[in-house]
């Protein structure tokens, strides 16, 4: 009887702790990091591709979002708020869905030292194309090993660049949408895994 005391003792605690809730929520991050870590032939065109693919729609929602919302504005504050995408609970919820950093850039972001050299000359190039009343498309840069950005002009005509810069010599506006390689590449494999199923 004593042994089995002591054996029932021994491996209840183990039964338990094998049973904990953590583990399991541990085990599937884990699975995604041992996912992500496999050696995959993803090419940088094909990054590319996907990067310009999500960005396009991201900006185009976000776009659509702010020009409903400065509409409804009638506050000046309100407007600068909404500018500076805050009180925008969907280019939140994008951002965190795709772990993007959403921001709206214009004229006075080609001297902001915070951005990277190469966003800023973009800038500065979409400037002179607005002036010269061209319609310049998307760019992606490829800031480091492990950071992508794409650009998209805001049209002349949308009331972001009235509203949002208005008071610059030439109004406009550019979306900036950071992405993340890895995220990108995760996104990549799900992807595939959908179309396989």
């Amino acid at each position: 009887m004593k042994l089995q005391t002591v054996i029932c003792t021994i491996l209840l605690p183990l039964v338990f702790s094998a049973c904990n809730p953590e583990r399991v929520h541990y085990t599937s991050e884990l699975k995604a990091e041992m996912a992500d870590s496999k050696i995959k032939r993803i090419t940088n065109a094909d990054i590319i591709e996907t990067v310009d693919d999500l960005g396009g729609k991201i900006s185009a929602a976000v776009e659509k979002d702010l020009t409903t919302q400065l509409q409804k504005a009638t506050k000046p504050a309100d407007k600068t708020k909404l500018c500076q995408l805050k009180n925008l609970p969907r280019v939140k919820a994008i951002a965190e869905r795709y772990d993007v950093d959403i921001r709206l850039l214009g004229e006075g972001d080609i001297q902001n030292m915070k951005l990277d050299i190469k966003e800023r000359d973009i800038l500065d190039a979409y400037l002179y194309s607005v002036k010269q009343k061209q319609a310049p498309i998307s760019n992606i840069q490829k800031i480091n090993d492990t950071l992508f950005v794409y650009n998209s002009v805001v049209p002349a005509s949308n009331l972001i660049c009235k509203a949002c810069y208005g008071n610059q010599e030439t109004p406009f506006a550019v979306w900036h949408v950071g992405f993340n390689k890895r995220e990108v590449v995760r996104r990549m494999n799900s992807s595939v895994k959908k179309k396989k199923s």
